[in-house]
């Protein structure tokens, strides 16, 4: 008595079939589950016992072997359970049907055979319905509009394991479940926050402008009330407009780590993640056995927030160095090794000292230079040369918190935003791995940023007399580029370079005190 029933898994951010057999001999009772089962999998057949027999079915009085193939993948999570279920009913001849190899079986079972959701799913639909023989696939009710994101796949939703019986033995119609990706991705684009919140603060605004429309990443500096929290939360609500192909990619990485909110189909707003200080680098970048995704990778297409940078420990803000410069990160373990993406924009805040307020003229800093000067070097040149836009952001006066006049709204500067994109987009139309300015390397930025000799002498002055890098001068070059582009200017201008020089003077004036 032998059965097959199809279901799927995810490796990372993309998924695979697995084949789970069930198998039952006339020996004294037992349950075993091999394929390299996690304790979750392992832990099955209590719940699949339970909710067969809770179902009205007969459980087996026999020896029971479940394999999940590939044998060679370790398998974990709870989406084998009610595939697990189906499988032993069908192996003994309480489903009638010939074969289950049409249809894909997801979803997890509580212990009265009600389906609960499970995390992955999106990634697992889009790889089913790439696959060839299958019709249909099987999700938690819960699950539904996410796997609808699949547009060629037909979607059924379930709620209970008698459910999933009653539809595989064509007793019961489960209308296939629809939605149009379009309408869903339209719907969804919606901020809770604008920047017509924030009062005053235009010198930062029009730094964070400058950010989004370049991809660069950015750093904000002041003392506590400032505002930097509040204006980085905005930061989202004025990069550009995300694409369908974004937010399904997106979507697939929040799926895997299981942080879908409950009945949502597609994360069509650009992601903010916001850790604690306290985090740990496997927090920040992902880990664990089997690799999961970390800070960084659900920040993709988003916004990578470090609020009190300074905080944070030095070794873990380093891990952010390979991320930053390659758009992924790469997950070794003894098991397997991962590559899950990482194209985040960071956005960070910090206080200018450990009491707040250095060079703030409202209170007095009582920081010794020694003081200051260890609490920024937790932040270490290399990773400070990554941040290409580092900008004070001042206490608020009065008379700007006491204003009525509102700000300029997040859609209009969206839309400056957007122009400003698009010109870079077809300025890199060759290009395959370019999407915006902060994407070039240094032979892109002496192709697309050639400047004239007034430039080059505003340049060379600024580079001797603060000692900027090398990589500071491919940022001031790039942010140049996008200063101009939000212009419409062809050509990088010397009024360019010197807003792009100003965004590199923070570093000089506090980290080399």
């Amino acid at each position: 008595m032998l059965s097959k029933v199809y279901s799927s898994a995810t490796l990372g951010v993309n998924a695979y079939l697995v084949e789970v057999e069930a198998d039952l001999q006339q020996q004294l009772p037992l349950f075993i589950t091999v394929g390299l089962p996690d304790g979750a999998v392992r832990e099955s057949k209590e719940r699949v016992t339970a909710a067969i027999k809770n179902s009205d079915y007969i459980f087996p009085n026999k020896k029971v072997t479940i394999n999940l193939a590939p044998a060679d993948i370790r398998k974990e999570g709870s989406a084998f359970d009610l595939p697990m279920a189906v499988g032993i009913l069908a192996a003994t001849g309480q489903i009638l049907r010939d074969s289950f190899d049409d249809y894909v079986i997801l979803g997890e079972l509580s212990l009265d055979g009600a389906v609960r959701p499970v995390p992955g799913v999106l990634p697992m639909a889009m790889h089913v319905q790439d696959s060839k023989g299958i019709k249909g696939i099987l999700v938690p009710k819960e699950n539904a509009s996410e796997a609808a994101m699949a547009q060629n796949l037909p979607v059924y939703p379930v709620n209970s394991l008698k459910e999933a019986v009653a539809f595989l033995e064509d007793t019961s119609t489960i209308s296939r479940f629809e939605l149009d990706i379009n309408s869903v991705f339209s719907l969804s684009r919606k901020y809770d926050v604008d920047f017509c919140d924030v009062k005053g603060q235009e010198s930062a605004k029009r730094a964070l402008e400058v950010a989004a429309a370049g991809g660069h990443n950015i750093i904000m500096i002041g003392p506590p009330g400032s505002g930097k929290t509040m204006l980085a939360r905005r930061l989202p609500t004025i990069l550009p407009d995300m694409t369908v192909a974004e937010a399904l990619e997106t979507t697939k990485i929040h799926s895997v780590a299981g942080l879908m909110p409950g009945n949502t189909a597609l994360i069509a707003t650009r992601p903010f993640r916001s850790p604690h200080h306290t985090v740990s680098d496997a927090g920040l970048i992902g880990g664990g056995r089997i690799p999961k995704p970390g800070e960084v990778s659900l920040a993709h297409h988003g916004v990578l927030f470090l609020d009190e940078i300074a905080e944070f420990h030095k070794d873990v803000l380093e891990v952010l160095r390979q991320p930053m410069e390659d758009g992924h990160v790469t997950l070794s373990r003894a098991a397997t090794s991962l590559t899950y993406p990482a194209a985040f924009m960071l956005a960070a805040a910090m206080n200018p000292c450990p009491c707040g307020y250095f060079g703030d003229s409202s209170h007095e800093c009582n920081c010794t230079a020694g003081a200051i000067q260890r609490y920024m070097s937790h932040i270490s040149g290399p990773l400070l040369d990554r941040i290409d836009i580092h900008i004070t952001v001042p206490s608020v006066k009065f008379k700007e918190l006491s204003s009525e006049a509102s700000g300029e709204k997040s859609e209009i500067i969206r839309t400056r935003v957007n122009t400003a994109r698009k010109r870079q987009l077809e300025r890199f139309h060759n290009e395959k791995k370019i999407f915006c300015n902060a994407h070039m390397q240094s032979k892109d930025i002496r192709n697309y940023c050639p400047i004239d000799e007034k430039s080059k002498s505003l340049l060379n002055l600024a580079i001797n007399r603060q000692g900027l890098s090398a990589r500071a001068y491919d940022r001031i070059l790039k942010v140049a580029r996008t200063i101009a582009d939000l212009e419409g200017a062809e050509q990088i201008d010397a009024v360019h370079i010197a807003e792009a020089i100003h965004y590199r003077s923070l570093d000089r004036n506090l980290w080399l005190m």
